[in-house]
């Protein structure tokens, strides 16, 4: 069975999203570049944010499958647009961080599994592949 999310346009480009399961709601806004007002994450904003979070939730699934502590990794993602020949993602770079403390404890084999899960993350497997996706994840 599939998740259902409810979305209401509020107007003035701003749609409010409603997670079934948890009744949890966000707000989107489009960015200023593009009419709007960016008062909140854009639709675009959010593909970027899922990208972080999945990498980041299966780097955790894996974490504790093998009892090993990556609390306070961190993940920047940048998200540049292009224009041509349309408006869209044209790259997300990603920055994994895991602590100093942390990463000084992992095995180059436990380093392994945690990329490798990272990159398996549906959100990136599910990116179109003219969507330049640069991972970089360093331990120090």
């Amino acid at each position: 069975m599939g998740v259902e999310i409810d979305i209401v346009y509020e107007g003035q480009l701003r749609c409010r999203a409603t997670h079934g399961p948890s009744k949890t709601q966000l707000a989107t806004d489009a960015p200023v570049d593009n009419h709007g007002r960016g008062e909140s994450f854009s639709p675009t904003d959010l593909v970027a944010t899922a990208l972080g979070t999945c990498m980041t939730t299966l780097m955790g699934i894996v974490a504790d499958r093998n009892k090993l502590d990556i609390t306070g990794t961190t993940v920047h993602v940048v998200k540049e647009m292009i224009q041509e020949p349309v408006r869209r993602i044209g790259t997300l770079r990603v920055a994994i961080h895991v602590p100093a403390e942390k990463g000084a404890r992992l095995t180059p084999e436990d380093r392994k599994k945690l990329e490798v899960a990272a990159l398996h993350c549906p959100v990136h497997k599910s990116l179109h592949p003219d969507i330049q996706t640069p991972i970089e994840f360093s331990y120090t």
